[in-house]
């Protein structure tokens, strides 16, 4: 198998695994676990396992991180700001819609950073920038509505964390841009999720929750995790080594489809027609942007 087709692979899988992370998630809060537990749990278990491998591959980065005040601020300002505001704004949209939707909303994410960007450069967006933001719009606009501006189609606070999830993920990659480059994105990551998941677990009290331990729960448990959490992103950072960050962003974008099929296979969620049309808009959207870039590189190599 060639790098490349083996970085595909990779890439491909990890979004499967965070499709499927969704579903999980879906299925722990509609049989009893409170959010609030299960975002400690993910980042409290997943942040330990990670600093645990990289106290013996990358112990150097760790102490680094650690030891320089300006460096921990950052840190701590990600981990808040970035990474624990995203993984409860998202299961949260979770919670009053559904996997497969959230995750779709989410990704109006490379929409938002190029609204961004554009903004910050003050430049105007080319054509192909103009007609992802219309379709994203117009994507979240008929899965919001369905196309009756007097009735929204899911719930308003359904809607209210969705979106919030895609802003708060604009600062998950935006935040730690730096950190990465310098100390790798493992330290970053696994540090950033312990941190995130000792505060929140402390200003959440989430002890207090009853997580519900049953067999089923369990493999739920597993599958957000695990599978989700650190087998996803483990087999993503390889496989963006292989096929370099844009193809591998452009491949990433199978997660919603992932999340919307186990959706309706795992859970049996029903989906009108024009709900896959307005995920179909805001899908193309990315694919676009993704594609421009990919462009773009290549022009430049």
């Amino acid at each position: 198998m060639s790098q490349s087709l083996k970085g595909t692979f990779f890439t491909v899988t990890a979004a499967i695994c965070w499709g499927l992370s969704g579903v999980s998630g879906q299925y722990l809060i509609h049989h009893g676990v409170d959010v609030n537990l299960l975002t400690t749990l993910r980042l409290i278990v997943s942040g330990t396992l990670l600093c645990t491998y990289l106290l013996f591959t990358k112990k150097e980065a760790v102490l680094t991180l650690l030891k320089q005040p300006k460096i921990l601020l950052h840190l701590i300002l990600f981990s808040i700001g970035g990474l624990v505001l995203n993984q409860f704004a998202y299961l949260k949209a979770i919670q009053f819609t559904n996997a497969g939707t959230a995750t779709v909303i989410q990704y109006l994410t490379p929409i938002l950073i190029l609204i961004y960007l554009c903004l910050k450069d003050r430049v105007l967006p080319s054509l192909i920038e103009v007609i992802s933001i219309t379709l994203a719009i117009f994507g979240t606009f008929i899965m919001a509505t369905h196309g009756n501006l007097g009735n929204l189609a899911i719930t308003p606070k359904g809607l209210f964390w969705g979106i919030f999830s895609a802003f708060t993920y604009c600062a998950y990659i935006l935040l730690p841009a730096t950190l990465i480059k310098k100390f790798g994105s493992l330290p970053v990551i696994g540090l950033a999720m312990l941190i995130g998941g000792g505060l929140f677990t402390i200003s959440t009290q989430s002890w207090q929750y009853n997580p519900q331990l049953n067999p089923q729960n369990l493999l739920a448990y597993f599958g957000i995790i695990v599978i989700g959490t650190l087998l996803a992103y483990t087999l993503f950072l390889k496989g963006v080594t292989l096929v370099g960050p844009i193809r591998g962003s452009l491949l990433a974008s199978i997660e919603p489809i992932a999340a919307v099929f186990f959706t309706i296979i795992l859970l049996h969620e029903h989906f009108f027609l024009i709900d896959i049309l307005g995920m179909v808009c805001i899908l193309t959207a990315v694919i676009l942007i993704s594609i421009r870039d990919l462009i773009r590189d290549k022009s430049h190599q």
